[in-house]
């Protein structure tokens, strides 16, 4: 065996599975699809949320924003008598900034210790107040520019979930192309990844069949997985509730965005169903190696739909395209 394969033999793979790379991505989908005016309203998390809301398309109640540091110390008042919250920089990227906080348990409040992490570290009003400071003075914002914080209610993630993610919130990556859902991949956490639900610092990839809601491959670390590394749970059994109205939400943020290509990031809470976490107007690539397909034939099959019908309909038409198309490509 050669300790490494030529090139031509990987691109020639790369290509029949029909893999999107970067410059593809950059230059015929993102820089074709997307206004560059339309970046703003998915940058900027605090404007996601309020476009949400006026569009009626739920996410995470909002606890309090804060935007200058004498109003720091206001938090603890906010939040105090919640199950727990997330605090997160309103233009931070890739999961940095965000904090997870908890209620502690039985024995630290004896002691007057009132919250924790995810890993059950205790968290102090001073931590909290030194991490807020942080966010606002641009630690984890794009480009080190002054932020604000959004304070959101903690997601109660739905008990389908509780053995395919350990100290965190699994979410729902969906990309989004001209309104229509073409490739989708659950991020569950775990102990490489510390309780964050983000591929590059080690959380787990299950690629989701759209037409479905059934897992089809896992990696991590781009290597495929069977079983989750810290609960054990095979995650071929992994199948997403409410999978009909994970879509649904996914394409009404394309319909109030504008944006042709999007990454959509939604969460399932176990009373409130599918809630929006936010949005990217440059969603990575990864998502084709939890998939073990390439999103090129799908974005093309759009492409070609709507030349020719001129229009891909409503919701509901869009979806059925997807998974009726999907469907007949794998028979």
């Amino acid at each position: 065996m050669p300790w490494c394969i030529p090139y031509f033999k990987v691109h020639a793979t790369l290509k029949k599975k029909g893999i999107m790379g970067m410059n593809c991505r950059n230059i015929r989908y993102i820089g074709r699809y997307n206004a560059r005016k339309l970046y703003p309203l998915v940058d900027d998390k605090l404007k996601t949320k309020k476009l949400a809301m006026v569009n009626h398309v739920n996410v995470p109640d909002l606890l309090d924003v804060v935007s200058e540091q004498h109003d720091i110390p206001n938090i603890h008042a906010k939040v105090k008598g919640t199950a727990g919250f997330c605090i997160k920089p309103a233009q931070g990227s890739g999961g940095k900034g965000i904090l997870v906080v908890l209620p502690a348990d039985a024995e630290a409040q004896k002691e007057g210790v009132s919250w924790q992490r995810t890993n059950g570290k205790p968290l102090s009003q001073q931590d909290i107040e030194r991490h807020l400071s942080n966010i606002l003075a641009g630690i984890f914002s794009l480009g080190g520019k002054s932020d604000v914080a959004v304070v959101e209610e903690l997601i109660q993630v739905d008990p389908a979930f509780t053995k395919y993610t350990h100290q965190g919130v699994p979410d729902l990556r969906i990309i989004v192309f001209q309104g229509v859902p073409i490739m989708a991949m659950m991020r569950l956490s775990c102990e490489a990844s510390k309780g964050k639900a983000n591929l590059h610092q080690g959380a787990v990839g299950v690629g989701i069949d759209i037409a479905t809601g059934a897992a089809i491959n896992a990696v991590q670390h781009g290597v495929d997985i069977t079983h989750h590394p810290d609960t054990g749970q095979s995650l071929s059994d992994l199948v997403v509730p409410q999978w009909a109205q994970m879509l649904q939400l996914a394409c009404a943020c394309y319909d109030m965005t504008g944006l042709g290509y999007l990454g959509v990031d939604i969460v399932l809470d176990k009373f409130k169903g599918p809630l929006l976490l936010e949005l990217n107007a440059r969603p990575g690539l990864a998502i084709q190696v939890a998939n073990n397909a390439g999103l090129l034939p799908r974005l093309v099959a759009v492409e070609s739909r709507i030349q020719t019908h001129k229009t891909l309909g409503s919701i509901d038409e869009r979806i059925a395209f997807i998974q009726q198309f999907l469907t007949a490509h794998r028979a």
